[in-house]
């Protein structure tokens, strides 16, 4: 989860108005949704040791698929959202066919690139507990996580996690 926080605070350096911006929850919510897929995915393939029949070692099926469709309709909101922290000259980018897949390419790997065999169990576990929620569900759950540690960072409890551009919960 730590890579995540940092491209979200990198991100928010790309302008300076992105330095009074934040994201609200659905827009949090939003990005989080189009970059799961990813993120599963290459989860998979970094805990190759797992049993085939893990359901984070399955590349495509239904449990992927509800995660596919939830990213398609979330794009135009993360799109948005992620419009709102960067530097304008990069509008154009974000309007292109490519910013979707550069968006995702760069994340899931910041992501998965922290995972350690050791953490591959717990994660097909946590995988395996969130597949009967809609894929909304646990977007929503990933972004009330990332509002809670900057609540926490803000208190001074947590100094490790990144200043990250998410607005605080109401």
């Amino acid at each position: 989860m730590r890579p995540l926080l940092a491209l979200l605070a990198a991100a928010s350096l790309a302008s300076p108005a992105a330095a009074q911006s934040c994201l609200t929850a659905t827009e949090a919510e939003a990005i989080v949704q189009v970059s799961l897929p990813e993120v599963i995915r290459d989860a998979g393939r970094v805990c190759a040791t797992l049993p085939a029949t893990s359901l984070l070692r399955r590349p495509s099926g239904a449990f992927l698929s509800k995660y596919d469709v939830a990213a398609d309709g979330a794009w135009p909101a993360a799109r948005a959202a992620l419009g709102k922290l960067s530097d304008p000259r990069f509008s154009a980018l974000l309007m292109s066919d490519l910013a979707r897949p550069l968006v995702t390419s760069l994340v899931a790997p910041q992501v998965t690139g922290q995972i350690q065999a050791a953490d591959c169990p717990t994660l097909d576990r946590l995988v395996t507990l969130l597949e009967p929620l809609p894929a909304r569900n646990t977007a929503g759950i990933v972004a009330a996580t990332l509002q809670y540690l900057k609540a926490e960072r803000a208190k001074g409890g947590r100094i490790d996690i990144p200043d990250l551009p998410v607005c605080a919960a109401k």
